[in-house]
């Protein structure tokens, strides 16, 4: 068995408002942008700051605030779409400067919106084979870097951020049985189309979608319905198959923490799946969406709130950006 047995999370210290954004954007209104997308603010990583500083920042804060030593990990997942290097693997130059032994197990993996899932499985693998004892998962990103300064609508909603989480034999949630999904014929609706092997030089290409979205190949591009009916598609099936992989009814599900992908999004899905508002975490106002770390930033905010308490089970859920989706059961002890 693999058990959560601490969180934390960094975001970094520059912040941009929606007034902020407004000043650039006057044709929006603060009440729209709010109400629609239910961000008022997102943290923005620094010119100079990666998504391997903000990592560091969530694993030092785990240690501080949880009392681990790091001497104990004995295995490092970081999940980013953000890389330090295209090599080497981002998670190996944490583990010197975290101060992890070089004894441990460090790997990079690219995932987004399902990556904290995707990584939870990986730890639980880690565990149940015992070749680790002790895993930190990482999830970082720094999306804003992607962005092109006159897209709106990404920019509304996506913050940058990290968060830590130490997996072991032993915690306060256990991790119980995993759904993952992958669709790559949907890659083209979230993407990056340059700076990488595939399309390495920037082209400066520009086209318009059929919603009327602005489609730079330099710069991240999402379409927004596409990826909001795959959403609409998948987490419906893919509850259904984490319960019965978790032999429990939908009833027996306390809370639950889903992918913050937006507000408009989140309230679509509890509606469709029919779940009740007061068991359905949705709070990125003060974050925006943080990809792959909004999860463990929910699971985080929900337990110092005491919306989560010692007996609950809670169904977690990601998906997004691959196309790809995961979700499991937490039962708190």
């Amino acid at each position: 068995m693999a058990f959560i047995k601490a969180i934390s999370y960094y975001l970094p210290e520059k912040v941009v408002t929606n007034e902020e954004l407004l000043k650039e954007f006057p044709e929006w209104s603060v009440d729209k942008v709010a109400a629609k997308v239910g961000v008022n603010l997102r943290h923005v990583a620094g010119e100079n700051e990666t998504a391997g500083d903000l990592a560091e920042k969530a694993a030092l804060k785990l240690f501080e605030e949880h009392h681990i030593d790091p001497k104990s990990i004995d295995f490092l997942l970081l999940c980013t779409q953000s890389s330090d290097h295209f090599l080497p693997s981002t998670a190996c130059i944490l583990q010197d400067r975290l101060g992890i032994p070089t004894s441990a197990g460090a790997f990079d993996y690219n995932l987004g919106c399902s990556g904290c899932v995707y990584g939870m499985a990986v730890a639980k693998g880690l565990i149940a084979g015992s070749i680790a004892k002790n895993v930190l998962l990482l999830t970082a990103e720094t999306y804003n870097k992607y962005l092109h300064h006159s897209d709106k609508s990404n920019r509304s909603i996506f913050g940058d951020g990290a968060a830590a989480c130490l997996i072991s034999n032993g915690g306060f949630a256990e991790i119980g049985e995993m759904t993952l999904g992958t669709d790559g014929s949907g890659a083209k609706h979230l993407i990056v189309e340059t700076g990488a092997a595939r399309h390495k030089a920037a082209t400066g290409k520009e086209t318009t979608d059929d919603d009327g979205h602005i489609h730079r190949d330099d710069y991240l591009y999402m379409d927004g319905s596409a990826i909001f009916n795959f959403t609409l598609d998948a987490v419906p099936t893919m509850m259904k198959d984490i319960l019965e992989k978790n032999q429990i009814e939908k009833d027996d599900v306390d809370y639950y923490v889903f992918h913050q992908a937006n507000k408009f999004m989140l309230n679509t899905i509890r509606k469709v799946c029919v779940l009740p508002k007061e068991k359905f975490y949705v709070k990125l106002n003060e974050t925006g969406n943080t990809v792959s770390s909004t999860v463990m930033i929910g699971l985080k905010q929900c337990l110092d709130a005491g919306a989560i308490k010692p007996g609950m089970t809670v169904m977690v859920t990601g998906f997004g950006v691959g196309l790809s989706w995961g979700g499991t059961i937490l039962k708190f002890k």
